[in-house]
């Protein structure tokens, strides 16, 4: 079996992050959502988890807080774009469905083109594609 990622987010408004996050295309699994989390699948090993504050704060010990992406940044969640096309039409998604851009889609280094864009909670996403041959590579 291959390893899987489950990306944990907090949420202050689960029925605004499952907007959101349908809005990016990404595939609800209702046999692990209810009324405190929401379960996405982004691939089939690849899963973002959206759990309500209190359950979020649940897994938490120490004295942690759940954060909410204002101020210093703990996580940048990166996916890959198939073509530059691809990530413009991600960041167009994010912005329709409640998320904000927090970094102008741009070719930042030869071959790179990406966009960073905030969901409704401010947890940072950024989606790149990598032109293989600025690389020296055919992408195969």
């Amino acid at each position: 079996m291959n390893r899987m990622v489950f990306i944990n987010l907090p949420t202050k408004d689960l029925a605004a992050s499952d907007v959101f996050y349908a809005g990016l295309g990404f595939k609800k699994n209702e046999d692990f959502s209810n009324d405190m989390a929401s379960s996405w699948m982004i691939t089939d090993t690849s899963w973002i988890m959206i759990l309500s504050k209190g359950f979020y704060e649940s897994f938490l010990r120490n004295g942690d807080t759940p954060a909410y992406g204002a101020g210093g940044r703990e996580v940048l969640n990166a996916l890959s774009g198939e073509s530059r096309a691809e990530v413009d039409e991600f960041a167009s998604r994010a912005l329709a469905h409640g998320g904000t851009i927090y970094r102008e889609a741009a070719e930042e280094m030869p071959g790179m083109y990406s966009v960073a864009f905030l969901d409704p909670d401010g947890h940072e996403w950024e989606v790149g594609w990598l032109d293989m041959s600025a690389f020296g590579a055919d992408g195969d």
